[in-house]
């Protein structure tokens, strides 16, 4: 593998280690938008979200305000907010998967359109490291070689998942192509035993009509 490709891989894994999404989008009342991010076991993840007040300088009206979950991916409940316009969560992953963030806002004779903001952030992206740095009072060079082991760290262990990840695909492939082709010699039997059935009749019913 050349230079180039190894410092691609690197840049790549770097950049999904420390995962950070932050976005703008409407939602209409009555209606629900779910989001899902791929997160690993034992990852640091955070999120906040608030509704854009559409009149400035006046308070955010009751039918604007949100519903809010926060799941992993077996269905448990990590964020619950009711009637809210704004909040944040933080937690460390207890499984490997999709964790979804689903908004709802309730149905209401207004039926308004909402612009909610959303900022999501995994791994190394989700530590705030001026709190690290004022916390213990170290020096910049030291601060910069955390940071960069924390970073290092994170991509170790996400090549490991990312394998992991491939094994289970593998093994998932193996287990669809053994099931294809036990499928596809029962077709073929079922349809050798049909054809067969087949010329055993019209041969009894042509002997029966003294045809042959």
């Amino acid at each position: 593998m050349s230079d180039s490709t190894l410092l691609l891989a690197f840049l790549t894994l770097a950049f999904m280690c420390g995962f950070a999404n932050s976005m703008r989008f409407e939602l209409r009342s009555g209606l629900t938008k779910c989001i899902a991010e791929d997160i690993k076991n034992n990852a640091m993840t955070v999120g906040k979200y608030s509704v854009v007040n559409p009149n400035e300088g006046y308070p955010i009206p009751d039918t604007y305000k949100l519903v809010v979950k926060v799941s992993s991916p077996s269905g448990n409940s990590y964020h619950y907010g009711d009637h809210v316009e704004s909040g944040n969560f933080a937690f460390t992953a207890a499984e490997s998967g999709d964790y979804t963030t689903c908004f709802w806002i309730p149905d209401s004779k207004e039926n308004p359109i909402v612009t909610i903001d959303f900022e999501w952030r995994t791994g190394v992206a989700a530590k705030d490291w001026s709190k690290v740095a004022k916390k213990g009072q170290v020096e910049i060079m030291e601060f910069e070689l955390k940071k960069l082991f924390d970073t290092v760290q994170s991509i170790h262990d996400e090549m490991f998942y990312l394998r992991e990840r491939e094994e289970e695909m593998q093994e998932l492939n193996k287990a669809t192509t053994s099931k294809m082709s036990t499928f596809s010699f029962l077709s073929i039997v079922v349809c050798l035993s049909v054809a067969s059935l087949q010329l055993w009749h019209l041969k009894s019913f042509f002997e029966r009509k003294k045809l042959l």
